[in-house]
C-alpha cells in the first residue's frame, strides 16, 4: 500500500506540472487568471469552509494550524480531480465546454507530539481560453469591397502552482498555530491576433507571456473553547503575505505581410511585475457532540493597490508598462456544515459525512473600467468509508458544485462540477507488542 501510495503522488505532482488548464473562462485572460481553488476533498463538499475546521483524518491547508490536529498513528494521503461543464451565455449566444483536471495532491502526518506535518501541491490560478469573432470592415460594406471582414482569435494557457511545506503546532490546549510555506512558479500565455480577408493588410499579433518562480508564505492560528460537555466553538485565522513576484512580462506584437509571410517583431519588456496580495481570513465553527459541525467563514484578498502591465498607445507611441485600476479588493463569504451520526458505528451510513454550502464572493478584477463578475456558487457533497479487510480509515470524499458568475454587460457563466477526493489514511506509526 506504501509503494502504491508514492507512486501516485509522483504521478500527481507529474500530471499536474504538465496538465491543462482547469478552467474554459474568457475571464482568465486577464490579471493572473482564474483563482483556483485551494480547498481539499472534505472542505469542498461545504464549498471550501476551512478556517475553523481541524479535523484528525484530514488535510486542511487553507488553515495550517488544522495540522496540530493529525491522529498520532496516522500517515494521511489525500489526491482529488476535478470534471466541470460550463455554460457560456453573452447577449443570447450560448456555448457549453468542458474539462477534467487533477486539482491537488497533498498528505500530513503527527511529526512530533502536538506537531503535524503537511505538504503537497496546489493550484494558485489557471489561464484557459480560446475563442473568436468576424465582422465586417465598414458598417455599411461599400461596393468595392462588399465582404470585406476581420478576425479577432484570443486564447491563452497555464497558470501558477504551489508545492508547499507546513506545521501546526498546538503548544496548549485547544490552542494551535501553523504555517505554510510554497515555491510558486508556473508560465502565463496569453495572445490575440488581427486578420483581415483583404489579403493587402498585414496581420497583426500581440503575445504575451510571463513566468513566476516566487514563494508564498501562510500563518494560520486556531483557538478552541469548549462551551459545555457537547458543544465548542472554534475561531479560526488566517494570513498570506502579500508581495511582488518579481516577474518581466513580455509583449511581442508580430505585424506580418499576409502576401510575403515577412514579419516585423517589436518586444516590450517590464521588470519586477506581478504582486499576490495581502489575504486576510476568518472563520469560526460550531461543534455538537463531534457529530454536527456548522461554520461560517469570510475572506479578504487586498487586491485594488496592486499595478498590472498594460500595453498602451498615446499619440503614436506605444508603451507596455505598469498601471493602476486593473484590481479590486475581493471579499468572499461561505456558510456551510458536516453531519456524521459518528465515526465508531457499525452501520455504513452512520459512518458517512453529509456535507454542504453556500459562498458568495466579490470579483478582484476591473475590466474596461467596471468589476468582473460577482459569483455565487453551492456545494453538496458526502465523505463515503472505504472499509476492508485491512483499512476502515479512509473516505472518499465526492461533492457537487454549481458555479454562477455574472456582472452587467459581460459574459455570463454556469459551471456544474465534480470534485472527486480520496484520502488514503494509514497507521504507519503504531507499535505492536507481541506476549
Amino acid at each position: 500500500m506504501k509503494k502504491i501510495i508514492a507512486a501516485v503522488f509522483l504521478a500527481g505532482l507529474t500530471v499536474q506540472v504538465s496538465a491543462q488548464s482547469g478552467t474554459n473562462s474568457p475571464y482568465s485572460q486577464y490579471g493572473l487568471g482564474a483563482l483556483a481553488s485551494q480547498a481539499t476533498g472534505f472542505n469542498r463538499g461545504m464549498n471550501e469552509l476551512a478556517y475553523g475546521f481541524h479535523e484528525h483524518n484530514q488535510v486542511n491547508y487553507m488553515n495550517p494550524a488544522s495540522y496540530a490536529s493529525v491522529d498520532s498513528l496516522s500517515f494521511i494521503f489525500d489526491a482529488g480531480v476535478s470534471l466541470q461543464l460550463t455554460n457560456f451565455d453573452e447577449n443570447g449566444n450560448k456555448v457549453n465546454a468542458h474539462n477534467a483536471d487533477i486539482e491537488y495532491v497533498a498528505a500530513s502526518f503527527r511529526a512530533f507530539k502536538h506537531v503535524g506535518v503537511s505538504f503537497g501541491i496546489l493550484p494558485y490560478s489557471n489561464v484557459g481560453y480560446n475563442f473568436s469573432n468576424t465582422q465586417n470592415v465598414n458598417a455599411f460594406p461599400s461596393t468595392s469591397s462588399p465582404n470585406a471582414t476581420y478576425s479577432n482569435i484570443y486564447s491563452g494557457n497555464g497558470g501558477l502552482h504551489m508545492v508547499y511545506l507546513g506545521a501546526g503546532w498546538e503548544p496548549f490546549k485547544g490552542i494551535a498555530f501553523g504555517a505554510n510555506i510554497s515555491y510558486l512558479w508556473g508560465t502565463l500565455n496569453r495572445s490575440s491576433t488581427n486578420t483581415y480577408s483583404d489579403s493587402y493588410v498585414n496581420t497583426l499579433s500581440k503575445n504575451y507571456t510571463a513566468q513566476v518562480k516566487s514563494y508564498k508564505v501562510d500563518l494560520g492560528a486556531q483557538f478552541t473553547c469548549p462551551i459545555n460537555k457537547k458543544n465548542e466553538l472554534t475561531l479560526g485565522l488566517a494570513y498570506s503575505l502579500g508581495h511582488n513576484l518579481g516577474a518581466e512580462p513580455e509583449c511581442s506584437i508580430i505585424s506580418t505581410n499576409s502576401q510575403t509571410s515577412v514579419s516585423d517583431t517589436t518586444r516590450y519588456v517590464v521588470s519586477k511585475a506581478f504582486e499576490i496580495p495581502q489575504t486576510f481570513g476568518v472563520g469560526l465553527m460550531w461543534n455538537y457532540n463531534n457529530r454536527l459541525k456548522f461554520g461560517v467563514d469570510y475572506q479578504m484578498q487586498k487586491w485594488m493597490k496592486i499595478q498590472y502591465p498594460q500595453l498602451t498607445t498615446i499619440n503614436g507611441k506605444t508603451s507596455y508598462s505598469l498601471v493602476d485600476g486593473q484590481f479590486t479588493d475581493r471579499h468572499k463569504l461561505t456558510v456551510g456544515g458536516d453531519y456524521c451520526k459518528g465515526e465508531r458505528y457499525r452501520g455504513f451510513f452512520s459512518r458517512m459525512h453529509y456535507r454542504g454550502g453556500v459562498s458568495y464572493a466579490t470579483p478582484y478584477l476591473r475590466i474596461n473600467g467596471q468589476e468582473g463578475p460577482r459569483e455565487l456558487s453551492a456545494s453538496l457533497g458526502v465523505g463515503i468509508p472505504i472499509i476492508n479487510g485491512y483499512n476502515n480509515r479512509s473516505m472518499l470524499n465526492i461533492s457537487a458544485e454549481w458555479v454562477n458568475q455574472k456582472a452587467v454587460g459581460l459574459i455570463k457563466e454556469n459551471t456544474f462540477r465534480i470534485n472527486v477526493g480520496l484520502t488514503f489514511n494509514e497507521r504507519w506509526f503504531a507499535k505492536f507488542k507481541v506476549e
